[in-house]
């Protein structure tokens, strides 16, 4: 298998939450999908796809826009987020990416910089165990310029005492991608890992 390259002057890891460090997105989409077809709403896998990253509300937001609607996005994030909820026992872990959390676990800084929602975020990590292993976390919530913007990667170095340019990021969306390149970070996109 595989093994994911340090940069020589990383000090501090940077990570995404959903598809980086848990496997959750086959979860978010069957959520998005039974609350789209609840709310009669057109969605298909490759429009969540390009919007991964996005905090709900935004991906809400382009949905009523793609279909002329006004539907509500805190009522759609509530539907969403209670069927997610249902499944969330069922999260694994990306074994690839979640290694060089226990490898450099004590030894280098890490956060996680996600797009999501902040008590979906956290119980993602508790129901993982990597609460335990990084304890910054920056997430939808907290941020005012959501990813491609670099501010939830910049806030996350801020926390760990570290220059963006010493930050590795790991992601797994373009957005992310991009995020981390306007941060001044180095990125390693983590797909080919799993």
């Amino acid at each position: 298998m595989k093994t994911i390259d340090i940069f020589p002057t990383t000090k501090a890891f940077i990570f995404d939450l959903d598809g980086t460090l848990a496997d959750t997105m086959p979860l978010h989409y069957d959520a998005w999908a039974k609350t789209a077809e609840i709310m009669n709403l057109e969605f298909s896998l490759d429009f969540l796809k390009s919007c991964a990253g996005m905090p709900s509300s935004k991906i809400i937001d382009l949905l009523n826009e793609k279909n002329n609607r006004t539907i509500d996005p805190q009522k759609f994030s509530d539907i969403k987020e209670e069927f997610f909820a249902k499944e969330m026992h069922k999260i694994k872990e990306i074994t690839a990416v979640t290694d060089l959390v226990y490898k450099y676990h004590g030894k280098i800084p890490m956060a996680v910089g996600t797009g999501g929602k902040r008590n979906i975020a956290a119980e993602t990590l508790q129901i993982l165990g990597l609460d335990k292993y990084i304890p910054i976390l920056v997430s939808a919530d907290d941020v005012v310029n959501h990813k491609p913007e670099p501010e939830t990667f910049l806030k996350c170095a801020e926390l760990m005492g570290i220059s963006p340019e010493n930050c590795q990021v790991f992601e797994d969306a373009t957005l992310g991608f991009q995020a981390a390149k306007a941060a001044g970070m180095k990125v390693t996109d983590v797909t080919p890992f799993y």
